[in-house]
C-alpha cells in the first residue's frame, strides 16, 4: 500500500510538469508602478542594438542571451525585486522563466517596450 502511494505521487509530480505547469507570478501594472517608484531595478533584455537605438531611462541593458551570465552579477540577492521587458514581451518572458530556474522568486515580466514605457512613466519618444 505504501508503494501504491508513493507511485502515485511520483505519476502526479510527472503529470504536473509534464504540463508545463509555471510558477510565474502576475504583476499588476499598479504593482508595477509602486515597485518603480521604489526604485526597484527595471532590466531591458533586448539586443544591444535595440537598446542603443531607444531605450528608456534609468533601465539597464542585459540581452536575453546574456542573462544567465551577466544577471547574477548584477543581483546577487535571489529575492530582490526586478522588473524585465523587452520589445514585446517574448524574450522578457523566457528571461523571467530562466531567472527564477536559476533561483531568482521576485523577477517579473512587464511585458513589451511601450507597456514599460507606460509603467515608468516616460512619454513616447
Amino acid at each position: 500500500m505504501k508503494n501504491m502511494k508513493l507511485i502515485i505521487t511520483l505519476m502526479v509530480a510527472a503529470l504536473v510538469a509534464s504540463c508545463g505547469f509555471d510558477a510565474r507570478a502576475e504583476l499588476s501594472e499598479a504593482e508595477a508602478r509602486e515597485y518603480v517608484k521604489r526604485g526597484v531595478l527595471v532590466i531591458d533584455v533586448r539586443t544591444v542594438e535595440e537598446f542603443k537605438a531607444k531605450s528608456l531611462t534609468n533601465v539597464v541593458n542585459i540581452p536575453l542571451a546574456e542573462v544567465k551570465d551577466r544577471f547574477p552579477q548584477v543581483v546577487t540577492n535571489k529575492s530582490d525585486v526586478v522588473l524585465l521587458h523587452c520589445r514585446t514581451g517574448r524574450r522578457s518572458g523566457v528571461a523571467e522563466s530562466e531567472l527564477r530556474a536559476l533561483g531568482y522568486t521576485n523577477v517579473f515580466n512587464i511585458g513589451s517596450f511601450e507597456k514599460a514605457q507606460k509603467i515608468l512613466g516616460e512619454s513616447k519618444k
